[in-house]
């Protein structure tokens, strides 16, 4: 049983920021969440931290006012997630806005893998390029750039991925987390690198007097691609982060999103109008990585960089139907490993390591998450590759640092790892096939050196309880209209209620009403249809339900237990 409790917080913190007008509740929940002013809330543009204090952003973009000056050709390598496709849509877009020549290039996962490897270099010389600039990888990228070097090429390399023992001989790289940058925002998404260099090329157009001191291209435009890579990529939304996500929505609101952005919501069912933190993360963000995942991601970066509505419409319906299809391979796995679990004594072990030749690798990673949140454990799920070779995609707890867990595995076992890359809760890696049971040895051993036992325990972290008064539409909206994600969680409160009604809808959700103290409020519980006790403790989001033009307040129960 997982245990409930309250997020610990700076009472002062608190105090001083319903002092400055912040409602109590929300105060609380902030100061909980590091803020201790509310100008940290106030998510202007002009507070953003500067492009030049990212390494390398001036001398990229004097590189590429160059190559622009010069009618060269650039080709922008993209990466296969949501991050990577909206940076590509970002680079291409701001590109051809400043009068360059620009194409992109995405690899098939299946076909080539991850990043700026060789094979890709051959693939993309067939274009003719004189310069590549990959975004959102390239950092680990040493074989293919030096490939790019022999065949005549420049490659100026954006990502955000921490870099290995060995930085590529790139022309110029611009990483935050590269040594000896300086830049107070770690956090960047791939496609925030990108936006960055496209300020700093803007400026340096400017200087070169392309435009007025004050002109050229307005690269707030771009801002809700930049969002939804930003929130789609489960990046820490510290506070640089939280004015790209705020100003994104902002524009999407407005009914400013590209075409493509806008039929995506289209498809999902969302009104643009409401667009929040999570409609990005968990209705527009996957069906766009859909289509890396099964086919190909040039079909979505095709939705984020038509201007065409009718063109977008009909990529994102093809989205839509991708984003089906991998939901039910998805259920599959999920079967199936949890069939193979039930020989495991998850309890004894640190981690969960599984391979099925059977499974699909544009899906290993959506397992993954899905098997870490249900045993709380770091797991790394693995498909077939290459020939001879698995692929494997893995998610953490907090305790354990992902990639620098995998670095110690290849540290002490140099056979074992033929490639990994990451962040601290989420990393991929190739092995040989062989290897398989080795490697899972390898790698409980290393977390059982860096875990405790009871970092191993669940537990639910709320903003604390509330009171029924406090159950209002003022706090409600502003809830809903936050700026939650990784690193900054939405709020969740708990608290003990009686179940007054009950009824299955949908076909496995449960509709509630909860009474606290006299006070009854409707709910809803997704994916449970079973009966609930007379009294439950209950975790719960506090929000606002549009359903057929009416609006209720409404409690989402995230988790619940019987009240003894």
């Amino acid at each position: 049983m997982p245990t409930i409790a309250p997020r610990p917080y700076s009472v002062p913190a608190a105090k001083h920021l319903a002092s400055q007008g912040c409602h109590p509740v929300m105060a609380r929940i902030f100061a909980a969440r590091t803020v201790s002013d509310t100008t940290q809330l106030e998510y202007e543009l002009k507070a953003l931290q500067s492009f030049h204090a990212l390494k390398g952003a001036e001398d990229m973009a004097l590189r590429l006012a160059e190559a622009i000056d010069a009618g060269k050709r650039l080709l922008i390598v993209a990466d296969y997630d949501s991050d990577g496709a909206t940076a590509c849509a970002v680079a291409v877009r701001a590109l051809r806005l400043f009068g360059a020549t620009v194409d992109y290039l995405v690899p098939n996962r299946f076909e080539y893998g991850y990043g700026l490897t060789p094979e890709i270099v051959q693939l993309a010389q067939a274009m003719e390029p004189d310069i590549l600039v990959t975004v959102d990888n390239g950092i680990s990228s040493v074989a293919g750039v030096a490939e790019a070097h022999r065949l005549g090429m420049d490659v100026l390399v954006t990502d955000h991925h921490l870099p290995g023992d060995e930085l590529p001989l790139a022309a110029c790289i611009v990483n935050p987390n590269q040594p000896g940058c300086g830049f107070p925002s770690k956090n960047l998404a791939g496609v925030g690198v990108i936006f960055y260099v496209m300020l700093a090329l803007r400026a340096e157009l400017r200087r070169r007097g392309r435009f007025g001191d004050n002109d050229g291209p307005n690269l707030a435009q771009l801002l809700d691609l930049v969002a939804l890579g930003t929130v789609a990529d489960v990046v820490k939304l510290d506070d640089n982060n939280r004015i790209l996500v705020s100003q994104g929505l902002k524009r999407m609101r407005a009914g400013r999103a590209c075409a493509g952005i806008q039929a995506l919501f289209k498809v999902a069912g969302r009104d643009l109008k409401r667009a929040a933190s999570f409609d990005l993360g968990f209705m527009i963000g996957p069906r766009l990585n859909a289509a890396g995942r099964l086919t190909d991601m040039s079909l979505g970066i095709e939705c984020l960089t038509t201007d065409d509505p009718q063109r977008a419409l009909e990529i994102a319906r093809e989205l839509d139907s991708l984003n089906r299809e991998r939901r039910e391979i998805e259920a599959d796995m999920q079967e199936s490993a949890l069939a193979a679990l039930e020989h495991i004594e998850v309890q004894d072990s640190y981690t969960l390591s599984l391979f099925d030749p059977d499974w699909h690798q544009g899906v290993i990673g959506i397992l993954a998450s899905r098997l870490k949140d249900k045993f709380h454990r770091p797991a790394l799920v693995f498909a077939p590759g290459n020939p001879g070779e698995i692929k494997g995609s893995g998610r953490s707890i907090a305790g354990l640092h992902l990639r620098d867990a995998l670095d110690l595995v290849a540290k002490r076992h140099p056979e074992l790892l033929q490639k990994f890359g990451g962040h601290a809760f989420a990393a991929g890696l190739t092995l040989r096939a062989a290897d398989f049971d080795a490697f899972a040895a390898a790698f409980e051993e290393v977390a059982q050196s860096l875990l405790s036992s009871a970092d191993l325990e669940r537990v639910i972290e709320t903003d604390g309880e509330l009171a029924p008064a406090d159950l209002d539409w003022e706090l409600a909206a502003q809830l809903d209209s936050g700026i939650w994600g990784q690193g900054f969680p939405e709020p969740a409160f708990h608290g003990v209620f009686g179940v007054a009604e009950q009824r299955v809808v949908g076909g496995n959700h449960l509709k509630l009403k909860l009474d606290q103290g006299g006070t009854r409020i409707d709910a809803i519980l997704f994916h449970h249809a079973g009966p609930l006790p007379e009294r439950i403790r209950a975790v719960y989001a506090l929000s606002i339900n549009e359903f057929n033009g009416a609006s209720t307040l409404q409690l989402i129960v995230r988790h619940w237990e019987a009240e003894k």
